[in-house]
């Protein structure tokens, strides 16, 4: 018989979501709103997120991790997204900001920096963007000179994720100038290395409780066994790491859809109008069904595009990997939208005030559209890998 397993979550994949579920439901929901509100990381979350290992589940058990598999980790996002978002992050960012290492690094680097992200010493961002290289993150300025046993760091770092909360980032700088993306590099900085220093928290529409800051380099001193790979492999291993972590946007994408899908079912059950609830109305069922269609489309896409993470990070290269990776985010993403918009719709005017989480899911969502490539690279990528 043809071997199915690795096409369906296993018995440990939905006990792990049982758990993640249960500490969700007890501790980060109910801080989502006032984590919104006030716009200051949820230091307890990560503090909750740690003590039950979930904070960074990839990484791998020889560099203290709980080695969880490509889907135990979207299913974990998955879960903390559905409370929180802003929460989801967490493991999100910690995964963004190590698989570099894990693609590319020394075991020296790997063995000094993997250990205490996953005990929960640290968290590790990704520096990538610049305010004018976003799109076209292969026209960056920032520059790292060699300068004997050293490179000397020079630039700023743009939309930064959990920038000064993290104690380690992942940067990208240009070591060849002119010529391109093969003269970028990439390099481990951290938080307290002289001439490290952070950009005003931006003002958002969502995710408030993670900070998103500049990332400003000016003279960063750091040894040359700090570079990631080898001299002009950054860029190269940048976009190998998007190919991998375009699916965890998908998961928290996912994870908001549902968090909305579930409080807009609840409510309507309850909600009377003319003298019944307008669950009876085949209007407000036939949303909830597209609703739930769109979701489950596009969570089905990001557990087989996570299927694929997991192999190719076991050095079985997936031809199909970053087509997958790219239409799950966008498939997920643009469905979160749409779901998040529609439980707001349900709600009625409730839908539009704080008092109820689906506005707060909505501004959540629409990041999921932007970030790590907004949707309409997305769509480039895919085109490019269907011409290939």
């Amino acid at each position: 018989m043809y071997g199915m397993s690795y096409y369906a979550p296993t018995e440990e994949h939905e006990m792990l979501r049982e758990t993640v579920r249960a500490l969700a439901e007890e501790k980060i929901a109910p801080r989502a709103a006032e984590t919104d509100e006030t716009e200051e990381f949820p230091w307890d979350v990560y503090k909750a997120l740690v003590a039950a290992d979930l904070h960074a589940v990839h990484v791998p058990e020889e560099y203290g991790g709980a080695g969880a598999d490509a889907l135990a980790t979207v299913i974990v996002i998955e879960e903390v997204a559905r409370a929180c978002a802003a929460s989801s992050l967490i493991p999100a960012v910690n995964k963004l900001g190590t698989v570099p290492l894990l693609l590319s690094a020394s075991e020296e680097l790997k063995r000094r920096y993997l250990p205490p992200v996953a005990s929960g010493e640290a968290m590790f961002s990704y520096a990538l963007s610049e305010p004018d290289a976003g799109s076209d993150a292969a026209a960056m300025k920032t520059r790292a000179v060699l300068d004997g046993d050293h490179y000397v760091l020079n630039g700023t770092k743009m939309w930064i994720t959990n920038a000064g909360v993290s104690e380690y980032y992942t940067v990208m700088a240009v070591t060849s100038p002119g010529e391109g993306a093969r003269g970028i590099s990439a390099f481990v900085v951290e938080k307290s290395d002289e001439g490290v220093s952070f950009g005003p928290k931006e003002k958002k529409l969502g995710i408030k409780g993670s900070p998103t800051r500049q990332v400003i380099l000016q003279d960063v001193r750091i040894p040359a066994w700090r570079m990631i790979g080898e001299p002009g492999t950054g860029f190269k291993t940048a976009l190998a790491t998007l190919d991998h972590t375009r699916i965890t946007i998908a998961a928290q994408a996912i994870g908001i859809a549902q968090g909305a899908l579930d409080f807009a079912i609840g409510y309507v059950k309850e909600r009377r109008q003319f003298g019944k609830p307008i669950a009876d109305f085949q209007g407000v069922q036939f949303m909830l069904a597209d609703m739930a269609m769109k979701l489950e489309a596009a969570r089905q896409l990001t557990y087989h595009a996570a299927a694929k993470s997991e192999l190719a990070m076991n050095g079985q290269p997936q031809k199909d990997l970053t087509f997958l990776s790219s239409a799950a985010k966008c498939a997920a993403s643009d469905a979160a939208m749409e779901i998040t918009t529609d439980a707001v719709q349900l709600l009625g005017g409730y839908g539009y005030t704080r008092e109820f989480p689906v506005e707060r899911m909505m501004r959540d969502a629409k990041i999921t559209q932007i970030y790590e490539g907004t949707n309409q690279i997305q769509r480039v990528v895919m085109a490019r890998q269907l011409l290939k």
